[in-house]
């Protein structure tokens, strides 16, 4: 392949990376859209058209590898987990957003890397860099300031950053082909999700299956494209940049989230936040250096 190939490889590497990573940070417009619907239908809607999606995805285009892994029961047992995991990362975020905690979010994602740098020191045994010593320990300064000084514990960020990156840390063990694994882990909740709907839709139900507003309808049957789409780019991004880059482009989610909470929808944005987010961003700067240096930290992906 020539250098202009590469080159050209490598670009659009970097654009896909870009735009997953604004999608990601854009989904509180779509989760506020969805309006009138409890947090809990919206997450069953969620897995169940994202696993509509991807068989139909992966049958069309890596059939023999998915009905590989749901023979498997180790990998299908590590795949269910990761599905338990992810679930419940989704219905966190779900939830942040449909009860105005879009900024808290964000400091989830922000705290996310430095949690991934933890779990990988726990659980892979990684040696951790001075850097990262110091990022992980700030963070946890940051977290701990605002749960004494707001008088509430951010466990919504907490429960995000931990769901991530377990999940990081599940899909890194199993090394898996990313598109067909993503369909297994949505076919085990798949089940659980659709009986929710049924159940709550049936006759004289609160909450039907479809609400009254087509689009609402709509837009609870796009969330499987809307989940599917940025994990196609991930995907593609992640095969031809550097996993350093990805890190980088990776603040771009959390940071749009936060501009979105505070200055579109009008999220308290006080003094304990500040100080509390001053520590976690000096953390990543630390975390930032650690890379530039060549040390290994663990990225997780969705």
């Amino acid at each position: 392949m020539s250098s202009d190939q590469n080159k050209l490889t490598y670009n659009q590497g970097i654009i896909y990376a870009v735009v997953c990573y604004i999608a990601w940070g854009l989904f509180p417009i779509f989760w506020k859209a969805i309006t009138g619907i409890p947090a809990a239908n919206v997450l069953a809607h969620r897995i169940v058209w994202s696993f509509v999606l991807l068989l139909v995805w992966v049958f069309l285009t890596n059939r023999q590898t998915f009905i590989s892994y749901v023979k498997q029961p180790r990998i299908l047992f590590r795949l269910g987990l990761a599905g338990l995991v992810i679930t419940a990362n989704w219905g966190m975020y779900i939830y942040a957003v449909a009860s105005n905690h879009i900024v808290e979010a964000g400091l989830g994602y922000y705290i996310n890397p430095l949690v991934n740098v933890f779990l990988g020191y726990v659980f892979l045994k990684e040696r951790l860099a001075t850097m990262q010593k110091i990022a992980v320990v700030l963070a946890l300064v940051g977290v701990t300031y605002f749960t004494i000084s707001y008088g509430q514990f951010p466990w919504i960020s907490l429960v995000l950053a931990v769901t991530f990156g377990l999940y990081g840390l599940l899909k890194k063990k199993a090394q898996l082909e990313s598109m067909p694994a993503l369909t297994v882990e949505t076919m085990v909740v798949f089940p659980f999700a659709l009986a929710f709907l049924l159940y709550t839709g049936r006759s004289g139900g609160e909450v039907s299956f479809f609400p009254a507003s087509t689009l609402t309808s709509l837009l609870l049957v796009a969330s499987g494209l809307v989940t599917a789409l940025p994990l196609f780019w991930f995907g593609k991004s992640a095969q031809v940049i550097p996993l350093s880059t990805m890190g980088f482009i990776q603040y771009l989610s959390p940071t749009l989230q936060l501009l979105l909470g505070v200055f579109v929808y009008n999220e308290t944005f006080g003094i304990e936040y500040l100080i509390c987010f001053a520590f976690v961003w000096a953390g990543l700067a630390c975390y930032t250096i650690s890379i530039l240096k060549g040390k290994k930290v663990t990225i997780a992906t969705s």
